[in-house]
């Protein structure tokens, strides 16, 4: 994974560069979970580039090495949008919601009077209601650093979640598929019904 768009950014004179991305999007179940990650304008850990990719083609066992480390030398930030907000507003509103969230705790966090901060989005939208430039990056999270870094620092938090909800729910197996649509866990949906935690607009159909 290149550094080459944050170097590129922060020549441009930002502070810091946010990356942002999303998991648990098609999920049955539990919240959806936005993490941003800020590259500062002095980074030099070219040595993490090659390490960090888009958490999708990492293991398991390497995304849970890599988080503490990204948490230990970048600033970051989770945001959520919970089961019922998704139903609420939608798997899309909600995704920019948890996103949003996210931001909007970082940015307390790197806050400059002098530097504007540039947010670096997975995907095809922009976050609503942000005082800060920023762009969507389709598959930004197998492009671009910060993207990425935020990517793994989802997946872990959000992976780690429903692991803990599977001891309220155990005959879901939420600690196997994190909430999402295996058939094992149609199986159980069938079975029990749905429980709180579940989406109901994607779960209602699921069996």
């Amino acid at each position: 994974m290149n550094i080459k768009f944050e170097k590129a950014k922060l020549k441009e004179g930002f502070g810091f560069i946010i990356g942002v991305d999303e998991v648990g999007r098609g999920s049955l179940a539990g919240p959806v979970v936005s993490a941003a990650v800020a590259v500062p304008c002095n980074m030099k850990h070219e040595a993490y580039s090659k390490r960090v990719k888009d958490s999708k083609l990492l293991t398991s066992a390497k995304r849970e090495k890599l988080a503490p480390v990204i948490k230990q030398n970048f600033i970051t930030a989770i945001g959520q949008a919970s089961e019922k907000e998704i139903d609420k507003l939608n798997i899309h509103h909600a995704t920019l919601l948890a996103m949003q969230r996210a931001v909007k705790k970082l940015l307390k966090l790197v806050s400059s009077k002098t530097s504007p901060n540039f947010i670096a989005v997975d995907g095809k939208f922009t976050i609503p209601l942000l005082n800060a430039p920023q762009a969507a990056i389709i598959d930004g999270d197998n492009k671009i650093f910060s993207i990425a870094a935020a990517s793994i620092v989802a997946k872990v938090y959000r992976d780690n979640l429903m692991s803990g909800l599977h001891k309220q729910y155990p005959c879901y197996g939420f600690n196997q598929h994190k909430g999402y649509g295996t058939l094992h866990h149609r199986q159980m949906i069938k079975k029990y019904g749905l429980c709180p935690i579940h989406r109901k607009t994607f779960s209602n159909n699921a069996n």
